[in-house]
């Protein structure tokens, strides 16, 4: 079967070399003619981005060869016609369970959103749903339950219609895994192991495809910066790492991930079926107590990540060797509708404008000493100070208003000091009072994870707000 990454140009032009080459990718593993061109994870939640023919124009210009999608959004796959950039479509978890017990909907989905656009516009993968496996309520686990079956029906329906090069995955994330270190110590969660992990990799596995993995080692290290090296984190300096179980020496974060999912698949008997990085990336900028997000560390982690994954001959990591890893950075654009912590809005390569947010060169050509300099790390240290959570200075007043309710309505006694005679009652002022209130339910809730967001009506500062007005 042709691997569904093509082949450089170069090979591609000669067919008995082209024979060889598809004949060997049988014999040997059909992750070893891959290409390495770095992609670009296409994200559109924001209220100010470009449209749609101008983010793939902005693609295009990047040099990226592949487009990773949230959906299969019927525009952007017109738009994408005639390019050269192979594209990952998405279904959403919401429609997972439909496709799973009917073989028509899974036709349905196809005719409606692969036929009409494949092959003018380079499709490769259909991956069906997003982290299905990091959401744990009982509707997220009957989910689960027909994850594996849907993938299967979307694969008979591509089969139907010749569309074998198709291939059908889905997008995971690190939490799959209930041991990661050292990464020989690579084991799958007990309650997704058997009756969900197993079936998808024999899937992936008898269909030749692919397991796409969300990889991310800003999060392990900003969460114990202080036993994570940041040099190791960014593929920096000489940090080395000895497995004791393996015997395998790493020198960067991203590879003990990667092998820790190598070694758990190993253990369920597939130590074959390869990797795909679906998600990587580090945050440009993000909230005041995030520690390490900001552009120099941002510029670093992604200048470093395509030297490592285009070069030739491939590196692979220290369990798998040699072998590509394709990759998609995560996100063309920083999303300011991303709900959650400061950081999840600033992943981008590219401000809402369009412009870059540092140097950056996909093809992995340019070195070091052509990009400009990057502005001094402020924030690699935990931040000591105090800080508020207050009212947008922009803030809508109507929106400003209900947003307030919400916080004082969370119980807990969060509002308390604004009630009538109350020490915080005076100066009457919706601006004061929702400072006083998102604060408030800030430093009550923030440890389960709330935010200082409030869909875009609050900031930190590190000014107290009794001085603010």
């Amino acid at each position: 079967m042709k691997s569904s990454f093509p082949m450089d140009n170069k090979r591609s032009s000669a067919k008995p070399l082209l024979f060889c080459l598809i004949m060997s990718c049988l014999l040997v593993g059909s992750w070893a003619q891959i290409s390495n061109k770095i992609g670009i994870n296409y994200g559109r939640f924001g209220n100010n981005l470009p449209s749609p023919y101008r983010s793939i124009e902005i693609i295009k210009s990047m040099k990226a060869g592949r487009v990773k999608l949230y959906d299969s959004d019927h525009e952007v796959l017109k738009l994408l016609s005639g390019t050269k950039l192979e594209v990952s479509i998405m279904i959403p978890n919401s429609d997972i369970i439909n496709l799973g017990l009917e073989q028509t909907s899974a036709d349905q989905w196809v005719e409606d959103n692969v036929v009409p656009y494949y092959p003018a516009t380079m499709i490769r993968f259909i991956l069906v749903g997003n982290r299905v496996l990091s959401h744990y309520s009982d509707h997220d686990r009957e989910i689960w339950r027909h994850l594996v079956p849907a993938m299967r029906r979307v694969k008979a329906a591509l089969r139907a219609r010749y569309m074998r090069n198709i291939k059908v995955s889905t997008s995971l994330a690190m939490d799959i895994l209930q041991s990661t270190f050292p990464p020989s110590n690579g084991t799958f969660r007990s309650d997704v192991s058997a009756n969900v992990v197993a079936p998808l990799m024999h899937f992936l596995n008898s269909t030749n495809s692919y397991l796409f993995l969300n990889v991310y080692p800003y999060f392990p290290w900003s969460t114990n910066p202080k036993d994570i090296s940041l040099d190791s984190a960014l593929f920096e300096g000489n940090v080395s790492y000895k497995d004791p179980g393996s015997g395998l020496v790493y020198n960067n974060l991203l590879d003990q991930m990667l092998d820790s999912i190598n070694f758990a698949m190993e253990k369920l008997g597939y130590p074959n079926v390869p990797l795909v990085i679906s998600e990587t990336g580090w945050p440009n900028s993000g909230d005041l107590d995030q520690i390490g997000a900001n552009v120099h560390n941002a510029a670093t982690y992604n200048r470093n990540l395509i030297g490592r994954m285009t070069a030739n001959p491939p590196l692979g990591t220290p369990a798998r060797p040699g072998v590509v890893i394709p990759t998609f950075i995560y996100s063309l654009f920083d999303e300011n509708q991303k709900a959650g912590i400061g950081t999840e809005r600033h992943w981008g390569l590219l401000r809402q404008d369009g412009t870059s947010i540092y140097d950056i060169d996909l093809s992995g050509e340019r070195q070091e000493s052509d990009y400009r300099p990057l502005p001094v790390t402020q924030n690699n240290e935990p931040y000591r100070g105090k800080i508020w959570c207050v009212a947008a200075a922009e803030a809508n007043l109507t929106e400003l208003g209900s947003a307030l309710n919400f916080a004082c309505n969370q119980g807990n006694g969060t509002c308390a000091a604004l009630a009538p005679s109350r020490e915080c009652y005076q100066p009457v002022s919706l601006v004061r009072h929702a400072s006083y209130a998102f604060s408030s339910y800030w430093v009550q809730f923030r440890s389960l994870g709330a935010s200082c967001y409030f869909n875009g009506l609050a900031v930190q500062t590190t000014t107290d707000p009794g001085n603010l007005f």
